[in-house]
């Protein structure tokens, strides 16, 4: 029965991100739904929970819904409504998906479980290392950003606001953000997992400002 489930999800989350930003497609899910069970070996989780919330955690990312925050959750639950999903696993699913982002840690997070600490490690683990920073160039694209202007400092402490307006340089957004989620991992099993991603994107940013320098 379980299988039946997460089949159909992957069905749905196939048909409806067909055609999304290559930041958050479907492929972005397919990684954070393999990673998500390889942190759930080691930690003491409900897989079908971890499976569902990491198959839809990206559903309707706001980013592409002019921020509106509630439109994933909502899809969601009207999903698994319809396939007959217990309503219980339907609650801690729809949790995981109103708590996972990045933009969410700047709220104070009381409804925290297990599950929600895989999936939003997978998460932040697809957000880091050669992945991360192939998303976030081709995320920055699609905005239109600038690879990278000296004159333009990386902002420290920002706001939940600031983060939301997406308008860094892709090697701004590592000061910002992506160098930041290694001390923000929640399992053990993440954390391990993100010492090498970050030490890959160390090195890269040695390379990118030697090259930028005519140094390479």
């Amino acid at each position: 029965m379980d299988q039946e489930i997460v089949d159909k999800t992957i069905e749905f989350v196939k048909n409806e991100l067909d055609g999304a930003e290559a930041g958050h497609d479907w492929w972005h899910a397919y990684r954070v739904w393999e990673l998500s069970k390889s942190i759930a070996k080691k930690e003491k989780a409900n897989l079908l929970i971890v499976e569902l919330g990491a198959l839809l955690h990206d559903i309707a990312d706001s980013k592409f819904h002019d921020g509106d925050e509630t439109v994933g959750p909502k899809k969601a639950r009207e999903f698994l409504e319809k396939i007959k999903v217990n309503e219980p696993i339907i609650k801690q699913v729809v949790n995981i998906i109103e708590n996972i982002s990045y933009r969410g840690s700047f709220d104070s997070q009381e409804k925290n479980s297990p599950e929600l600490n895989i999936v939003q490690d997978a998460d932040r683990l697809d957000a880091i290392g050669a992945i991360g920073i192939a998303r976030t160039f081709v995320f920055c694209g699609h905005k239109g950003n600038e690879i990278y202007n000296p004159n333009i400092k990386p902002r420290k402490n920002l706001t939940k606001e600031e983060y939301k307006k997406d308008d860094s340089s892709p090697i701004n957004h590592f000061y910002e953000k992506l160098l930041l989620l290694k001390g923000r991992m929640n399992t053990n099993t993440g954390k391990e997992m993100a010492q090498k991603r970050h030490e890959f994107m160390e090195e890269y940013l040695r390379e990118f400002y030697a090259e930028w320098e005519g140094k390479k």
